[in-house]
């Protein structure tokens, strides 16, 4: 029986982020720049991963994206190349996704404690994403509310009546999202749900401005993104 290879991409930061496993063994991870630059690199950086891990884009089985809320741009690139690779595996690989925020503590149980962590990432406007985590013993992140937005001055109170550390970047506990959280974050493969590729897009958090001018410009919802052109398997 063939190992199932997993793919995951968060890009609800700047700086994009992949992990590929075969079964519970995470065997590659990468980074790629998402401002700043003249080129698309999430894609590049998608595939030399998985080919560090020594797989290639047709045998991916699973492909889990980091859900948001953070980059507008940056998730829509994400969720582009991930429902492309869907698309490409013509119904062998099946799409899934994780809290962005959740991410940042995946990617760290093996540094952090057991306990409560307040996960947040800039939300502009004197704002910050927050999201209640609860890293177990046995090293799973287990998510005890829904996002939020807080003003940066209500961080502290909200850690002391929460019971929770600050985590994300800046914060007493340094920290960004990564997709090599993404297993801890889910619990076990299995207990994601698939998603479908033409209903689901990221939580964004808040509406870009650029999409609030084109909708009020246009008088309608911005449209969903479309997978990538060429991201087949």
């Amino acid at each position: 029986m063939t190992t199932p290879i997993t793919l995951a991409i968060d890009a609800s930061t700047y700086i994009g982020t992949v992990a590929v496993w075969r079964g519970a063994s995470r065997v590659a991870e990468g980074e790629a720049l998402m401002r700043g630059i003249d080129e698309e690199r999430l894609m590049p950086a998608v595939i030399a991963t998985i080919a560090e891990g020594g797989a290639t884009l047709r045998e991916v089985t699973r492909v889990v994206c980091g859900g948001g809320p953070g980059s507008f741009t940056s998730l829509r690139i994400a969720a582009a190349i991930a429902k492309g690779i869907v698309t490409g595996t013509q119904g062998r690989a099946t799409l899934h996704a994780v809290p962005s925020l959740a991410l940042m503590v995946g990617a760290r149980v093996d540094r952090l404690e057991p306990g409560r962590y307040l996960a947040l990432l800039d939300a502009m406007r004197g704002e910050r994403y927050a999201q209640l985590l609860r890293l177990t013993d046995a090293g799973t992140v287990v998510v005890e509310a829904e996002v939020s937005r807080l003003a940066v001055s209500e961080v502290p109170a909200a850690c002391e009546r929460l019971g929770a550390r600050a985590i994300g970047p800046e914060e007493m506990l340094e920290a960004k999202p990564h997709a090599r959280g993404a297993l801890a974050v889910a619990g076990g493969w299995d207990s994601l749900p698939a998603l479908s590729l033409e209903a689901w897009e990221p939580a964004y958090g808040r509406l870009a401005e650029a999409q609030v001018k084109w909708e009020t410009t246009h008088g309608r919802a911005l449209p969903v993104s479309p997978p990538l052109p060429g991201a087949t398997a």
